[in-house]
């Protein structure tokens, strides 16, 4: 399989806060969800309501004891068997202490991977 992305996925299961806004910045709706995998470019979560490509979500996923403020786009959306909502959200920015710490989840989970 050729793969297309630039940075690896790391499937993690956090939960995460998010807010749904439209084209004003304004919120339409906020829940919570959980994550299914995250790399330095993108997230994919999972929530009881649907998202609808292109939509603007501003996420805030707890990573241990650290929290990540990540605003992005969403790039797909599908419903599971279980009738959750899954989505492709690609950021559009991150602050630099979140990508840091983003950073270095994902080099801990890699680095425990390859030794497990």
């Amino acid at each position: 399989m050729n793969e297309k992305r630039k940075h690896s996925r790391v499937d993690s299961i956090y939960l995460l806060n998010y807010v749904n806004l439209d084209e004003n910045d304004k919120e339409m709706m906020q829940g919570m969800g959980r994550t299914i995998n995250v790399s330095e470019s993108g997230i994919m979560l999972e929530t009881h309501v649907p998202f609808s490509e292109n939509d603007t979500v501003d996420v805030v996923v707890g990573l241990k004891e650290d929290m990540v403020t990540i605003r992005g786009k969403v790039v797909f959306s599908r419903t599971t068997d279980a009738g959750l909502h899954q989505s492709g959200i690609q950021f559009l920015s991150i602050e630099d202490a979140s990508l840091a710490t983003l950073r270095r989840y994902i080099d801990a989970f890699n680095a425990f991977s390859a030794n497990a």
